[in-house]
């Protein structure tokens, strides 16, 4: 019976634990560039009144950004490198930041009473609002366990969100791990439902993050659909 144990019969350590607490090759790049790509084109697409006066500065450096990125690492984020590290949180702050500048507009453009079309006002307020999904995805994916090349080596133990694979490893593949389209999923949820669904934060500042997204998400929708309401009739 020991030999059993010891040999053939037993499963290394590494084949028991899931993918997200052991090493992995990484997730590929083009999901998350892809989701600044199309967040780049809404931000170009947005009116007048609701983009900063340079309105091509940012989304300038944030395609620069991205071409560094993917010409540096093209392929699997799974390479922690200083260097990429930095200029992935400094993609993401830019179209955070270019976002909130928006909604901070929009509401000056609400509240001052400024005539706008109902078109006006669904373009802009609904591409803020999925601009505001596709940035809060991509923090949640450059934030949560440290990043997704500290996740792809298993640098650190404990998440920041907990999926529901985690909590029932027996409902989901071996080789499961959490990727972009699942950080967009509850980036997409939150921001609709207003609050967790089946994601939990587990961190302060995963908590506070899903918080101040729901936040703005909330402003928009209550604001956009009152001035809409009130142009139409």
């Amino acid at each position: 019976m020991a030999d059993e144990v010891d040999g053939e019969g037993a499963n290394p350590p590494h084949v028991t634990q899931p993918a997200w607490k052991r090493r992995t090759r990484g997730e590929h790049r083009w999901p998350a560039a892809a989701a600044v790509v199309v967040a780049i084109v809404l931000q170009l697409m947005l009116p007048n009144p609701v983009v900063p006066q340079a309105r091509y500065v940012l989304p300038v450096l944030e395609v620069v950004l991205l071409v560094g990125l993917v010409a540096v690492n093209p392929f699997r984020v799974d390479g922690e490198s200083a260097a990429l590290r930095i200029g992935g949180l400094v993609l993401t702050g830019l179209v955070v930041l270019a976002n909130a500048w928006s909604v901070v507009l929009l509401v000056g453009e609400l509240v001052a009473g400024r005539p706008e079309t109902p078109a006006q006002l669904l373009i802009g307020g609904g591409g803020i609002w999925l601009i505001n999904v596709l940035a809060f995805a991509l923090v949640y994916w450059e934030l949560d366990r440290g990043g997704p090349a500290a996740r792809a080596n298993a640098a650190r133990d404990l998440p920041d969100f907990l999926f529901v694979q985690m909590q029932n490893p027996d409902f989901a593949p071996r080789d499961w791990e959490p990727a972009f389209v699942d950080y967009l999923y509850l980036s997409f949820t939150n921001a609709t439902a207003f609050s967790p669904t089946d994601v939990m934060p587990l961190s302060r500042w995963a908590k506070m993050t899903m918080t101040v997204q729901a936040a703005v998400a909330l402003l928009v929708v209550v604001l956009v659909v009152a001035r809409a309401i009130n142009a139409l009739s």
